[in-house]
């Protein structure tokens, strides 16, 4: 039985490169977040990206990871890219594979910046972030 919608504003930052901040957002309105599951974000996100032809060159990147780039009215992190950050905590990884967590769960309110990426990326960007542009 779903809940009482509340309905915010989401930006997704749809990471391609993190050397060449090859980054390009999707912004979405009035979006769900009492009904809708991380799980449900990532296929709505990747339903965007293979129906928008403005992320033509995104689609066959094998995004599988969405962390919390920061949370409103919170400080940002410094790097332009990606929040290198709270890597460990619950409210800024979402679990792309939890259907039953929403993502009110997760702290998640009215202008909230998700990044979208794939995690070995990360992970090799994090271990030596070199920016290449």
């Amino acid at each position: 039985m779903s809940q009482e919608p509340q309905n915010v504003t989401l930006t997704i930052r749809v990471i391609k490169s993190f050397p060449f901040r090859n980054v390009k957002p999707i912004i979405l309105l009035n979006y769900d977040i009492k009904n809708n599951s991380a799980k449900d974000l990532y296929e709505h996100c990747m339903e965007h990206i293979q129906k928008t032809s403005a992320f033509l060159p995104f689609r066959k990147t094998p995004f599988d990871f969405l962390k919390v780039y920061n949370h409103a009215q919170r400080t940002k992190s410094l790097n332009l890219v990606v929040n290198f950050d709270h890597d460990d905590d619950s409210s800024w990884i979402l679990d792309i594979e939890n259907s039953s967590k929403k993502l009110c769960e997760y702290d998640i309110q009215n202008e909230t910046e998700i990044s979208m990426f794939v995690l070995k990326d990360y992970l090799k960007f994090k271990e030596n972030p070199e920016e290449k542009w």
